[in-house]
């Protein structure tokens, strides 16, 4: 298979995906490949539907997952082998709804009081006071630190630029762990190397290493500290297009999810029950 993924990494490339979507692509394909163990471009819509009983039924995938090799698969027939009949058959489903995992403030305070590392500390803090990926975070560079204007320039999902709130008290963190540290090289988080950004998998291990230090028992990844962002910034009154443009979501509607997110807002709510037979009552009509 090996032109054949040569072929796709190059379209991949040129459709403008990111390094990880590439990578995750890239491997499902693989995955499709040796489970045949056949080239894809021998393959059609009967093995298609065989590899994904056999990761559905006895992998036991997610539906999240399927979404994935399925939008992997249907970049492979659809762009690399011109070939979109194969896979336009394929029910992709809905996910249903749920809540983001989100940290109260007490949480958030308390997990980074338990990051002992200061470059991680001042990602992880960079990372909930601007509501960034992961990945988003990862890669920034000193240069992104805009103090003049108060506001860190972003490079997110499909190499989409956006700008997100740099506060004082981040600013004056960054400018800490600056000095302190003086990271080497063009990044703000380099690798130990000093020769590319810190990878996403380190940064994750120090996540949950800080979490279960914190004494934190909620089933969190490094993207709860984004979630976190966001409802906090919905529960303190910013509207909820503003949110929208910090964390650069295309679609309203994914925003909204974080206008019900939180229990303290759900319990702080006051019942029309509460003011029937009052004064208040006047303004149910």
């Amino acid at each position: 298979m090996g032109q054949l993924r040569d072929r796709m990494e190059a379209d991949l490339t040129i459709a403008g995906y990111s390094p990880g979507t590439k990578r995750i692509y890239l491997l499902y394909a693989k995955q499709f490949a040796a489970h045949h163990r056949r080239s894809p471009a021998e393959l059609g819509s009967e093995e298609i539907r065989q590899f994904l009983l056999y990761l559905i039924v006895e992998r036991g995938i997610s539906r999240s997952t399927f979404k994935q090799v399925h939008a992997a698969l249907r970049f492979l027939y659809s762009v690399t082998l011109r070939r979109a009949v194969e896979i336009e058959w394929v029910p992709v489903g809905r996910n249903p709804k749920r809540l983001p995992d989100v940290l109260s403030g007490t949480e958030v305070q308390s997990f980074l009081s338990a990051v002992r590392n200061p470059k991680y500390r001042a990602l992880f803090t960079t990372m909930y006071a601007s509501g960034l990926r992961i990945s988003e975070a990862c890669r920034l560079r000193p240069e992104n630190i805009d103090s003049k204007r108060m506001v860190i320039q972003v490079i997110g999902k499909g190499n989409q630029e956006r700008l997100t709130v740099l506060s004082p008290r981040l600013l004056n963190d960054l400018r800490c762990y600056w000095k302190d540290v003086r990271p080497e090289g063009e990044w703000l988080f380099p690798n130990e190397k000093k020769n590319r950004f810190i990878s996403a998998e380190s940064v994750r291990r120090a996540f949950h290493k800080a979490i279960a230090s914190a004494g934190i028992e909620k089933k969190v990844t490094p993207h709860a500290l984004r979630h976190s962002f966001a409802t906090h910034l919905i529960d303190t009154g910013t509207d909820v297009t503003t949110v929208q443009a910090l964390l650069g979501h295309k679609n309203l509607r994914t925003t909204s999810l974080y206008t019900h997110a939180t229990v303290g807002r759900i319990a702080q709510t006051r019942c029309p029950y509460d003011f029937l037979g009052t004064s208040a009552a006047q303004v149910l009509g």
